[in-house]
């Protein structure tokens, strides 16, 4: 799946509107009407009416969990990580997910992260939908 950070997310970072480590950060479906910003897109509400409904997801998406934030030094390379994320016995359809930060009060103050294209529709039928992260994290940046 082609991954994208949303253009403001460092800008976020550093007037810390994320905290990685210690906020709710979470991974939401989106339908195919959602059309990504990498610019413009900066808080849950440019985003949210394009969220999926269906059975065995719940509004908002899924908290991370074993969020973890590494640096190597040998590559100067920041890693973002968390576990995969399941939606079990779920009837969903889903062309995008979106990672962001919960712990803002309105959707105005949810600071978006990235968001991965599946490049197509996929879908579960009372099944498992699953996100899996790829061997580079959620997402990682060299820094060198």
């Amino acid at each position: 799946m082609a991954s994208k950070l949303y253009g403001n997310v460092f800008k976020a970072a550093f007037n810390k509107e994320i905290d990685f480590d210690s906020d709710t950060i979470k991974v939401a479906l989106i339908g195919s009407a959602y059309t990504p910003n990498q610019d413009s897109h900066d808080y849950w509400d440019d985003v949210v009416a394009n969220e999926v409904t269906g059975t065995g997801y719940t509004a908002g998406g899924a908290a991370l969990a074993s969020k973890t934030v590494t640096y190597d030094a040998s590559t100067n390379t920041l890693k973002l990580d968390a576990a995969d994320v399941t939606w079990s016995s779920s009837t969903i359809t889903a062309r995008y997910a979106v990672v962001y930060d919960d712990s803002g009060a309105t959707n105005g103050q949810k600071a978006l992260i990235a968001y991965f294209d599946f490049t197509t529709d996929r879908a579960s039928s009372n099944g498992d939908f699953i996100v899996r992260w790829g061997a580079d994290g959620i997402f990682s940046v060299t820094v060198a």
